[in-house]
């Protein structure tokens, strides 16, 4: 009888145990998902402020057109893969697609920067310096969201990494994910405003 209750005892703190785990998982999987959705609202309002600059832009730089083209073919690839992204925030292959189409992104507005510093009527337009304040403040954004999910997703990997949570994190299907980091050392810095 009392081998009996003893095993019952263990029983019951091994399942105990096991519903915390799984219970933790899913709030640190929860987590970083939340922080994605912080990055997803931030590449958004970037994604949307881009092409009214564009548009404001087209008259002084008709020269520059594969320049303008550039910018929007690298805001349309970050696009698709921003909505693939927001998907599955847990499917790392999708991240790495979404920090590489924003590097490119990055580089593509780099080039618009540094064309548009040979046009001062373009740096004299109101509305072009509206623009650039306000995307060079949401690149600030988009690094504090990033900061953010980034941390989510590392607990979260942590946590399930460990023994014996690994273990459950298998039999349930969590699966690792990956941060979002930009590729290279010119991209993690915000673009410079110049105007």
């Amino acid at each position: 009888m009392g081998t009996t209750i003893i095993g019952l005892i263990v029983i019951a703190v091994a399942v105990i145990y096991l519903v915390f785990i799984y219970n933790r998982l899913v709030s640190l999987r929860n987590q970083f998902k939340n922080g994605f959705a912080q990055i997803d609202v931030q590449l958004q309002r970037r994604h949307d402020l881009i092409p009214n600059l564009v548009e404001s832009a087209k008259a002084y730089l008709d020269h520059e057109k594969s320049t303008l083209t550039q910018v929007m073919e690298a805001r349309n690839n970050a696009v698709s893969a921003q909505k693939d992204a927001a998907k599955d925030p847990g499917d790392g292959t999708k991240i790495q697609r979404l920090g590489g189409a924003e590097n490119l992104l990055t580089k593509a507005l780099a080039n618009f920067y540094a064309v548009a510093e040979n046009y001062p009527e373009l740096k004299a337009n109101e509305t072009i310096q509206q623009l650039m304040e306000e995307l060079s403040s949401t690149e600030n954004r988009v690094s504090f969201a990033r900061q953010a999910y980034n941390d989510g997703v590392m607990s979260y990997n942590t946590f399930r990494e460990q023994f014996p949570n690994n273990i459950i994190a298998g039999m349930f299907s969590f699966k690792e994910t990956s941060q979002l980091e930009l590729e290279s050392p010119e991209a993690r810095q915000a673009p410079k405003v110049a105007f």
